[in-house]
C-alpha cells in the first residue's frame, strides 16, 4: 500500500479548509503525524497563508508600506512552501528505501534504483502541494457560486469553473497515486530537486548583493 494517497491528501486539505477554527500553527504542531504528514500539513498551512497575502497584496486603496509587507510575507510563505515540497519528497524516498536519510538532506541526494526504471519529471511532493493550491482554488470559487448578492450568470460561470477544477484535481489525484504505486513496485522513481529560490538568499541575489556591499 502507498505511503500516502491521494483521497488522505484530498481530504486533509478540504477538511482544514472548511474549518473556522483551523489556525496555522495549531495544525503544524499536532503529534499524532509522521513526518511525511508534518511536512504535507506544512505545505498546505504554507500555501493557505500565501494565497490570503496574495489577495491582500492586490488592494489598491492601501498605502505602499502595506503592499510591501504583503510582498515580504509572500516571500516568506513561498519558500516555506517550498522547503515543505523537498521534505515531502526526502521522507518519502527515505520510507521507500530509494535514498539514506545523509544522502536525502545533500544537494544531490543518490536515488538507488535499477537500470531502466522509469523516471517521472513531477516529483509526488510537487504533486501534493499543486493539490493543496487546487484545494484552495475549488473552496474559492465554491463560494462564488454560493454568493447571493450576484446575478444568475455569475453563479452559473463559476459554477462550470468549478467542475473544471474538480475534474482537474481527480486527474492529479490519479497521477499522484500512480507515481506511489509504480515507485513502490519498483517501475518509476522521483528525485529531490532543489529549488534555489536565488531571490531569497543574500549570497545570490544580485540586487541584495550590492545593497550589502553598500
Amino acid at each position: 500500500m502507498p505511503l500516502i494517497t491521494s483521497y488522505c491528501v484530498t481530504t486533509f486539505h478540504d477538511t482544514y479548509l472548511a474549518n473556522p477554527s483551523w489556525s496555522a500553527s495549531s495544525v503544524i504542531h499536532h503529534t499524532d503525524k509522521t513526518e511525511i504528514w508534518q511536512e504535507i500539513i506544512k505545505n498546505h498551512c504554507n500555501n493557505c497563508l500565501l494565497w490570503t497575502q496574495e489577495d491582500l497584496a492586490r488592494r489598491i486603496k492601501v498605502s505602499d508600506i502595506d503592499i510591501a509587507i504583503n510582498k515580504r510575507a509572500i516571500d516568506r510563505y513561498n519558500q516555506a512552501r517550498n522547503d515543505a515540497i523537498e521534505c515531502i519528497d526526502e521522507q518519502l524516498l527515505i520510507a521507500l528505501k530509494l535514498v539514506d536519510a545523509v544522502s536525502a538532506r545533500t544537494d544531490s541526494p543518490i536515488v538507488k534504483v535499477a537500470k531502466n526504471v522509469r523516471l517521472n519529471s513531477e516529483t509526488a511532493g510537487s504533486m501534493v502541494d499543486r493539490l493543496s493550491i487546487l484545494a484552495l482554488k475549488i473552496y474559492a470559487m465554491r463560494q462564488q457560486t454560493e454568493r447571493t448578492e450576484v446575478d444568475e450568470a455569475h453563479r452559473l460561470m463559476c459554477h462550470s469553473k468549478l467542475e473544471r477544477l474538480n475534474e482537474q484535481r481527480n486527474d492529479l489525484s490519479a497521477c499522484l497515486d500512480e507515481l506511489l504505486t509504480d515507485t513502490q513496485a519498483g517501475r518509476a522513481y522521483f528525485k529531490v530537486y532543489r529549488q534555489f529560490k536565488m531571490y531569497n538568499d543574500p549570497q545570490l541575489n544580485p540586487a541584495l548583493v550590492a545593497e550589502n556591499k553598500l
